[in-house]
């Protein structure tokens, strides 16, 4: 039956491909400038990266001698431990000198150079003959010194110079036989001079370091290194005299002279007085062993407390 209407024809499949195109062509042109935009952006970083930042600017002589300077401090090594204990306990070492005939005359420098000869074992034996050479060191602020009691229980007379190069008369006022310890006050003190810092030994172990310090054959200031070698020693000096006990056993190399110096920790801290070497040979001569009497009981004749 026909109608007004005209009737709908389906579109043909053969349509569909053409009107795909129109649209991928439609969306491409609207995202053309899209991605337009984007590769703008990328070059103009490009751009920035390339010529944007200003040309690094030429180092001036001040910089260039700074950062040599900084390299140099950074090869260079830092001190010896040896050479920072030395620091510290030099302002408390003195020098003990026994001598009858005449006064002292060129201070320190003089007590550095006595061993100082054509022949050095002659010397010795020559600076051993015309006076007796000890060690010691300041302990407490009224300036009393605590050597060995050998250095100086024979002596008429006692002279003590200070790290400063000043001298003074001193006397002994205390001694322990049993230690070998005497304690030596000066008539006068140098303006300036600094007691030393005393450490434990009862914190001592068998191999820690060990640092001597005194005047072995008249070498003022000398500094010999090495360990803890044995703790508790005791050693009879004479058939007739009480031995020495609770000794600290070193091999920090030390001769006549050297007696009544500190024994030192790593830190700078006394903690020995040097009594001097163990030769089976009866000669004042250093073989590898030395001993020093504990600083708490040496202390206890200077009236300091225990440690």
């Amino acid at each position: 039956m026909a109608t007004d209407k005209e009737a709908v024809v389906p579109p043909s499949t053969n349509d569909r491909p053409q009107r795909w195109r129109q649209r991928l062509a439609q969306t491409g042109r609207g995202a053309l400038p899209f991605l337009a935009g984007i590769m703008a952006a990328f070059g103009g970083l490009f751009l920035y990266d390339g010529f944007g930042e200003p040309p690094p600017q030429p180092l001036t002589m001040t910089e260039v001698q700074a950062g040599v300077t900084e390299m140099l401090a950074a090869a260079t090594p830092a001190p010896a431990r040896s050479t920072e204990v030395y620091d510290i306990i030099l302002p408390s070492l003195v020098v003990i000198r026994i001598d009858d005939a005449r006064p002292l005359r060129g201070g320190a420098e003089q007590a550095r150079q006595i061993a100082y000869r054509d022949n050095a074992r002659d010397a010795a034996i020559q600076t051993q003959q015309q006076f007796g050479v000890g060690s010691g060191v300041v302990v407490n602020a009224e300036g009393a010194i605590l050597t060995a009691l050998h250095v100086v229980e024979r002596a008429r007379s006692i002279r003590v110079i200070f790290a400063d190069g000043s001298e003074a008369v001193a006397a002994i006022v205390a001694y322990q036989p049993d230690n070998n310890i005497a304690v030596l006050l000066p008539d006068e003190l140098p303006e300036t001079f600094a007691p030393a810092t005393l450490g434990n030994p009862g914190a001592l172990r068998i191999g820690d370091e060990a640092y001597a310090v005194g005047n072995p054959l008249g070498l003022a200031g000398s500094i010999s290194a090495g360990v803890i070698s044995g703790l508790n020693r005791t050693y009879e000096r004479f058939p007739d005299e009480p031995p020495l006990e609770r000794l600290i056993q070193f091999d920090s190399a030390v001769n006549a002279g050297s007696a009544g110096g500190p024994l030192l920790n790593r830190n700078g801290e006394v903690i020995g007085i040097v009594v001097g070497p163990v030769n089976p040979t009866a000669q004042e001569t250093f073989i590898g062993i030395g001993f020093a009497v504990r600083i708490d009981a040496a202390g206890g004749a200077a009236g300091m407390p225990d440690l």
